[in-house]
């Protein structure tokens, strides 16, 4: 667990304003949920497995998607023994609940630049912003041993050790990615982000001209 400093800002906006004003767009907000289970665990500092999972799918149905329709996971990821196995254990139950059938990549902006507490949630946001706007996903660093206690092998999903290209979907469909924030006590909380391409929202290309 490695502390930092930071601070974040992003500039939310209707999509049809962004269009007609000309705006650079980096990702469309699909869809969010935001839950507490704090007294779920037992403890208040503790995570629930089951909080958590609940959270992503109700995130997911936000958003009108199914797991596996995300190119990419952006985790909380604070590098502790007890936090990481209880939120990839999420993440891997709502995967498969939701009917995921391929392996998801896994990433944490913690790796990168350490947990800027408050900030970590938009530091998220951002990063996954920039994964669909550029279609990369950094590498996570430092990742030399694997923790014991989670079932990589077996999947859905897939730690990002080197840097990679974004996956392409079918039918031209934007891209979809995930980012989740975890509070210390027991707030949970998680985006969906989808790239921006004028082929995938051509009704607002088409009224941007009086919107």
């Amino acid at each position: 667990f490695v502390r930092s400093e930071g601070a974040g800002m992003v500039v939310l906006k209707r999509l049809s304003d962004a269009i007609r004003d000309g705006d650079g767009i980096y990702a469309v907000i699909r869809g969010s949920a935001v839950n507490n289970d704090g007294k779920s665990s037992g403890l208040l500092v503790t995570p629930s497995r089951d909080g958590q999972q609940a959270m992503l799918l109700e995130a997911w149905r936000q958003a009108g998607i199914s797991g596996s329709d995300l190119s990419y996971i952006e985790a909380h990821g604070t590098g502790t023994h007890v936090g990481d196995p209880i939120e990839v254990g999420a993440i891997v139950d709502a995967l498969r609940t939701s009917g995921a059938v391929r392996w998801v990549p896994l990433g944490s902006m913690k790796s990168n630049i350490g947990h800027t507490e408050s900030a970590a949630g938009v530091a998220g946001v951002i990063k996954t912003a920039l994964v669909l706007h550029h279609g990369v996903i950094p590498a996570s660093l430092h990742y030399d041993k694997a923790n014991p206690e989670i079932d990589w092998a077996n999947g859905p999903i897939e730690m990002v050790t080197e840097t990679r290209t974004l996956s392409p979907v079918e039918d031209g469909k934007p891209r979809l990615a995930g980012a989740s924030s975890f509070g210390l006590t027991g707030t949970n909380a998680h985006m969906v982000l989808a790239e921006y391409g004028k082929s995938a929202y051509p009704e607002l290309q088409e009224r941007s001209s009086y919107l």
